[in-house]
């Protein structure tokens, strides 16, 4: 008889918690596939402590393959699950698909940003939810201080050195309290040349801070946040985001270059789509975690709506609390299912909470006891120092050496703007240059905006974070290649963006000369003519594409409107793609479209593949399927007529001669 096969997908507080638990139950008696993006468990309630320089990133980063022995580690996000046929399909980092059979299967896919209607923030606004939102935060934070304090101009400096964080619940709060320790450190070691200060606003619909929480520990919460500065403004949410700052809902105008998103989350989509009975967004299951009707289907964490015993008729929250408790009871009942022990019905109360606040200030009601300063910092470290499966050692001796030593304010510029676009797909892992993005069909898996209007919140934080209750239906504000970095709030240049490169510097722009399909041999019969001999000049940009930079009627190539395309799913819908340009003509060239007859589309040449993968094309300039894009301006009358293979107008030469021929 066969071993049975359990999968699960998603390594959050649930999933890493059932895989763990499994892979102690089963003893070697059956196959446990654990399916996740990356290859770490991200402990995020300390993933505000990264963004501030006390915690380096692979201390709240536990490796899956060191501490889950006998649970073979997948890497990919899944796209689609047949419940009939008992698979799970998935893409991997790669670009690359598969599937996994299973027997029994666990959904613990965890949460993802929700976005808002809200003009701008799509563009404009960065979320904090995974460990590269963590890491640009850092850098951006860093920079906008070091540029405020070489600024002469008052206005200037006063919007890089002012930091706007929507959402003051347990993530927004906590984000508010230690970037203003941060920027204060920054600021005394190098003073701003206009005499001033960083300027940090929280700002929530709410009427308190925290408001899920008790009201005690919202107003220590509130008390240490205004002690250092930071501006909360209740009642106050953003109405709309621009470049240079935001527009506050009660009409005051805020001029920033820093706009955190806080506001909450909700399930992830890939639920939705198995047609099964949802609450809220979230799968329901039984007091057992099971789905009613599928015996082999488990739901724990975020993504399940699990009965609350302790008070009927309620779900458990969203909490890490919930989801670290659920993975251990789902992994019982998994095991019983299979015939080993008895079914467990899932039943907790919580302990309390804990919320740092940095240095040696902190908001703790450990089994309802309310604390404060010292003595609820203490409580707070030690609570995380038991909860995290892994790296204690490490996360203690950064926090001693936090508190004897200066912090190293550098940004490292490893995670740019455009890597961690505001979006509701996958923000656990960043947009990096030549790495395809996971195709979904339409429908299955994480669509690009919220399609539900239930308000949610993370996993670290309590129910009742949210700022609003609907959901961005602008599909277009999503689209996170769709918007240059340059339009993002202290973001990078265009020119650093995928798709916003010029072409001669792409892979697959110009193919090796005298290979097979590829560009011929300068001086070579039908090819293209030496630089000093009369004749052409090797265009820069691709073949048969767009023309060079310095030819008349030729548009640069960053701006051509294929740099950067909406690639489609499975299903044939568009979708967002964080694949770049360079790794597309990478992937093999694309025959010329002939006759298609769109347009503004330079068509492409064919044969601009590598050799052995495509079959050669004839030597010589390529013919373009249609006419020119921009045919630029008439021909002089001492020119003849363009052939065929000739882009009309003349081209202008390094050396001051206009040469005919060339495109």
């Amino acid at each position: 008889m066969s071993r049975p096969r359990i999968v699960i997908v998603g390594a959050g507080f649930a999933g890493y918690r059932t895989a763990r638990t499994l892979s102690r139950l089963t003893r070697h008696q059956a196959d446990i596939t654990l399916l996740n993006p990356t290859d770490y468990f991200l402990y995020l309630p300390l993933l505000p402590q990264v963004a501030a320089g006390i915690l380096e990133p692979r201390r709240v980063s536990v490796s899956l393959s060191g501490t889950l022995p006998h649970v073979r580690l997948v890497l990919g996000e899944a796209d689609g699950i047949d419940l009939d046929g008992r698979t799970v399909h998935y893409t991997g980092p790669e670009g690359e698909e598969g599937t996994l059979p299973y027997d029994r299967l666990v959904l613990a896919a965890g949460s993802v940003n929700k976005l808002l209607p809200i003009p701008g923030v799509a563009e404009h606004a960065h979320g904090f939810r995974g460990l590269p939102e963590a890491l640009y935060l850092r850098d951006h934070v860093t920079r906008q201080v070091e540029l405020a304090a070489a600024a002469d101009d008052r206005a200037e400096c006063a919007a890089r050195c002012t930091f706007v964080v929507v959402g003051a619940g347990y993530t927004g709060t906590e984000v508010a309290a230690h970037g203003a320790m941060y920027t204060d450190a920054q600021v005394r070691k190098h003073p701003m040349r206009t005499g001033m200060r960083p300027r940090w606003m929280l700002l929530d619909v709410a009427p308190r801070v925290m408001p899920e929480m008790d009201e005690r520990l919202s107003r220590t919460a509130e008390r240490v946040l205004r002690q250092r500065g930071v501006d909360v403004r209740m009642g106050t949410s953003v109405k709309e985001a621009t470049h240079d700052g935001v527009v506050l809902t009660d009409g005051t105008s805020v001029d920033t270059r820093t706009l955190v998103w806080c506001v909450g989350v909700r399930p992830d989509p890939l639920v939705e789509s198995l047609g099964l009975p949802m609450e809220r967004g979230r799968l329901l299951v039984d007091p057992h975690l099971q789905v009613p009707g599928r015996p082999e289907l488990f739901a724990c964490g975020d993504v399940a709506a699990v009965p609350d015993l302790n008070q009927p008729g309620q779900y458990t929250p969203m909490t890490a609390q919930h989801a670290w408790r659920h993975g251990k009871v789902c992994a019982h009942n998994v095991v019983a299912s299979l015939g080993r022990g008895q079914r467990r019905a899932y039943r907790h109360r919580d302990l309390g909470f804990v919320v740092d606040l940095g240095g040696a200030k902190a908001a703790a009601n450990p089994l309802g006891v309310p604390m404060s300063g010292p003595a609820a910092g203490a409580v707070t470290r030690g609570y995380h120092l038991a909860a995290m499966p892994g790296n204690r050692v490490r996360v203690a001796a950064d926090w001693l050496l936090d508190a004897v030593l200066p912090r190293q304010a550098v940004q490292l510029g490893l995670v740019r703007s455009w890597s961690v676009p505001l979006e509701s797909s996958s923000p656990e892992v960043a947009r990096v240059p030549g790495r395809p993005e996971a195709g979904r069909p339409e429908g299955a898996g994480r669509p690009a905006t919220p399609t539900t209007p239930d308000r949610r919140r993370s996993d670290t934080e309590p129910e009742g974070e949210q700022v609003g209750g609907t959901t961005n239906d602008a599909a277009a504000k999503t689209q996170p290649d769709s918007e240059p970095a340059r339009s993002r709030p202290g973001g990078e240049p265009a020119g650093n963006q995928p798709g916003g490169e010029p072409a001669k510097a792409r892979p697959g722009s110009e193919p090796a000369k005298a290979q097979p399909g590829g560009q011929p041999a300068k001086n070579q019969p039908g090819g293209e003519p030496a630089k000093n001999q009369p004749g052409s000049e090797p265009a820069k940009a691709q073949p048969g594409g767009e023309p060079a930079k310095a030819q008349p009627g030729g548009e640069s190539a960053k701006n051509q409107p294929h740099g950067e395309r909406a690639k489609k799913g499975p299903s044939g819908s568009p979708r967002a793609s964080g694949k770049p340009r360079r790794a597309v003509e990478a992937a093999g060239p694309r025959p010329a479209r002939g006759g298609s007859g769109r347009p503004g589309k330079a068509p492409r040449a064919s044969g601009a593949g590598s050799a052995g993968k495509h079959p050669a094309a004839p030597s010589g300039p390529s013919r373009s399927a249609g006419p020119p894009t921009d045919p630029g301006p008439e021909p002089p009358a001492n020119q003849p007529p363009p052939g065929p293979d000739i882009a009309p107008g003349p081209v202008k030469r390094t050396d001051g001669r206009a040469v005919e021929g060339d495109s």
